[in-house]
C-alpha cells in the first residue's frame, strides 16, 4: 500500500508566498528544505481512506507571482467549536460559563423579595448528569443552581424572554409542587370520612350530624373501651371544640390495643370534623389532636436487658 506524506508543522512560521531566487530541494528521506535553512518533513501513514481524497504529496507549488506556495491542507488548523474542549468537562463548563454571562448582563434587574420568588423544582444532579454524559460533581452543581436560584429571583413582570428559556431547560419535567392533595367533601349521605392510625393501630371513622352517638366496631363507646381514659380520647376532636352533641360518629378500628385504637380513632374523628367543619383547624391544630404520633415502641438490642437498658456493671 502506497504512503501518504503529510507536512508536520514548522519550526518557526513563515510567509505564504516564498522569493523568486529561492529554490526549493527535495531529499529522497521525504523531507522539503526551504530557503532560510527551516525543513518541512513528512509523516508517512497508510490510511487508504485519506489516499483516496489527496493523491499527490503536500509539497510547495509556485504561483502566480512566481513564489512557492504550501497548499490549503497544509494551512488551515482545526479549531474546536468550544473554547471549553480541552477541559474535563466541556459540556458542564459551556453551561456555568453560559450561566455567569446571563446573569452579569441581568444582574441590575429588580427583584423579588426571597419569599415571593417563584417556586421552582431543578433537575437533580443525576438527571444533569445523565444529560451531559460527564462526572459533574455536586460541588459544581451548586454553582449552577446558585445562579439559577438568582435569575429566578428576578421581577416576573421585567424577566427577559432569554432568562425564562434557560430557566425552563433546568427545571423537572414534573414539578412536586404542583401536586396537591384531592379535597375531601362530604358524600351522598351527608358524611364526613377521616383515616387516623396509632402505634399498630388503624381506625377509619364517618361522622354525621346528629346527637352524638357513637357507635365503634357495632358497640357503643362505654362497651368497646372499658377506661375512661381511652373513651375521652375516642371523641377528644369534638369534646376540644365543643361538639359532643352535635355529630354521631361510625367507627372501625383494627390492629394494636385499646389505647392504640383509642388514639388512632381521635384522629380519625378529627380529620372527618374538618370536613364538616374546616374553620375548626386552628382550635385542633391547639388541641393535638391532626397531628399523627408517629412514635411506636422501640425494638430491643442484643446485649441488652430491653431496647436501652443495660444489665447491671459487676467489677469481677
Amino acid at each position: 500500500m502506497d504512503a501518504l506524506r503529510l507536512p508536520v508543522r514548522l519550526k518557526r512560521p513563515f510567509c505564504a508566498a516564498l522569493p523568486k531566487s529561492r529554490a526549493v530541494h527535495l531529499h529522497r528521506n521525504g523531507s522539503t528544505t526551504l530557503p532560510f535553512g527551516e525543513t518541512v518533513r513528512s509523516v508517512s501513514t497508510s490510511t487508504s481512506e485519506l489516499q483516496t481524497s489527496i493523491g499527490t504529496p503536500l509539497v510547495p507549488y509556485r504561483n502566480e507571482e512566481g513564489g512557492y506556495t504550501l497548499p490549503r491542507e497544509a494551512r488551515v488548523r482545526i479549531v474546536p467549536a468550544s473554547p471549553s474542549y480541552f477541559t474535563g468537562r466541556p459540556n458542564f463548563t459551556d453551561h456555568l460559563l453560559s450561566l455567569q454571562d446571563l446573569l452579569r448582563r441581568n444582574e441590575l434587574l429588580p427583584t423579588v423579595p426571597p419569599g415571593q420568588a417563584p417556586r421552582t423544582a431543578w433537575r437533580t444532579l443525576t438527571e444533569y448528569k445523565e444529560g451531559v454524559s460527564e462526572p459533574v460533581k455536586s460541588a459544581g452543581y451548586t454553582k449552577i443552581l446558585s445562579i439559577l436560584n438568582r435569575l429566578n429571583h428576578i421581577n416576573p413582570s421585567l424577566m427577559p424572554s432569554e432568562v425564562r428559556e434557560v430557566i425552563e431547560t433546568y427545571k423537572r419535567k414534573v414539578s412536586p409542587f404542583d401536586n396537591v392533595p384531592n379535597p375531601h367533601a362530604l358524600d351522598s349521605w351527608g358524611r364526613g370520612l377521616g383515616v387516623g392510625r396509632r402505634k399498630t393501630a388503624s381506625a377509619r371513622a364517618w361522622v354525621v350530624e346528629g346527637e352524638g352517638e357513637v357507635i365503634v366496631n357495632g358497640k357503643s363507646l362505654s362497651e368497646m373501651f372499658g377506661r375512661i381514659h381511652d373513651r375521652e380520647s375516642a371523641v377528644f376532636a369534638l369534646k376540644a371544640t365543643e361538639r359532643l352533641d352535635r355529630y354521631n360518629i361510625w367507627a372501625l378500628v383494627k390492629g394494636g390495643g385499646t389505647t392504640g385504637q383509642a388514639e388512632a380513632l381521635t384522629l380519625a374523628v378529627a380529620k372527618a370534623l374538618l370536613i364538616h367543619e374546616p374553620g375548626l383547624k386552628p382550635a385542633l391544630r391547639r388541641a393535638g389532636v391532626i397531628t399523627r404520633d408517629a412514635r411506636k415502641v422501640e425494638r430491643k438490642k442484643p446485649g441488652k436487658l430491653k431496647a436501652r437498658k443495660m444489665p447491671a456493671w459487676v467489677k469481677r
